[in-house]
């Protein structure tokens, strides 16, 4: 018989991903409807030390895949690995947050187990027949569909920021298993021989709360400047359009979009972009949405909850000039 809600938990060099933590407490509430266990899982290399903090925002259980194959992820090791695990315990459910890794992993998963797969999803909801139904926008975000499916187990990748992070119970306590990895030799095909680290100080696009984004209206790269020192100003993250992006003016890791991050901020402030659908189907979900462009026609207004008619180059100083008054008092 299938046991258990599981969340794969995330992590890097240590740090949990943030939409993990957004998994647990969701999938708390919804063992709490349906008597399942909630079930972590967290692979890597020495990271027992994160039991406590997966227990302390609702896990009952945490198995841990503790293995030097593990340290680094490659696609072979984590799904060689995670196959045998849920094949071997059969969970009702396996919940993944939707990220760069996990886009990988996940259809990998599904392949191997025989599974359908939900993926982006940004809500789920208990159901008697499918055991748990999916929201996913479609048509670059202007509707959704309701998604679930009848095999075993469920598998859904689910979309940052999705659901809000409960606060953590550090009293609460998780039976804590140090699980056999079983990799096959067979799948291990990608030898990681070095990583080369970009340091920000600034927060990734996915977890942030203030992103400050550029586009063509930019005109060149060395423009970015000032959205950085408003972005810094407010412990924001700097984005960009795909056309910014296509004239190379920054890397491809900014890149707001169907093709490049979704993003759900607080506030989301858009720097000469026009509006095209791809753009606005990345950061739709934003909660506050500014749109500051010349061009009083331009389709970004008619997403925006605020829009400023006007040169960019002369408002954004002045935005970052009332944070800084805003942040000092």
């Amino acid at each position: 018989m299938p046991k258990g809600i599981w969340i794969f938990v995330e992590q890097y060099n240590g740090q949990i991903r943030k939409v993990s933590l957004e998994l647990l407490s969701q999938g708390r509430k919804i063992a709490d409807q349906t008597g399942e266990p909630l079930i972590a899982v967290i692979a890597g290399e020495g990271i027992r030390d994160l039991a406590g903090q997966v227990a302390s925002y609702g896990a009952d259980q945490v198995y841990l895949l503790d293995s030097p194959e593990l340290k680094q992820y490659t696609t072979g090791a984590y799904t060689s690995a995670l196959n045998q695990l849920i094949k071997d315990n059969e969970p009702v459910a396996f919940l993944l947050g939707h990220t760069a890794l996990t886009k990988d992993l996940a259809p990998r998963l599904a392949q191997r187990l025989g599974v359908g797969l939900a993926s982006d999803a940004v809500d789920m909801e208990t159901d008697p027949e499918k055991f748990l139904v999916f929201k996913r926008p479609v048509y670059t975000g202007s509707a959704f569909s309701f998604v679930g499916t009848t095999s075993r187990p469920v598998l859904a990748t689910i979309r940052p920021k999705s659901f809000v992070p409960s606060e953590p119970d550090p009293s609460r306590q998780a039976e804590v298993v140090e699980a056999a990895v079983n990799v096959d030799p067979a799948d291990l095909k990608t030898i990681i021989k070095d990583i080369a680290i970009a340091v920000s100080s600034r927060p990734a696009l996915t977890e942030a709360d203030f992103i400050v984004s550029g586009g063509r209206g930019m005109k060149g790269p060395e423009n970015f400047k000032i959205l950085e020192e408003l972005a810094d100003v407010v412990g924001g993250a700097v984005g960009a359009s795909r056309a910014a992006v296509d004239s190379g003016w920054v890397d491809n890791k900014f890149q707001v979009g169907q093709t490049g991050s979704m993003v759900a901020p607080t506030l989301y402030i858009a720097c000469g972009i026009s509006g095209a659908i791809q753009h606005l189907a990345g950061m739709g979900s934003s909660k506050f949405i500014v749109a500051i462009n010349k061009d009083p026609d331009a389709n970004i207004f008619n997403v925006a909850d605020y829009g400023i008619v006007g040169d960019l180059f002369e408002v954004v100083p002045l935005l970052t000039q009332e944070f800084k008054k805003l942040v000092n008092e």
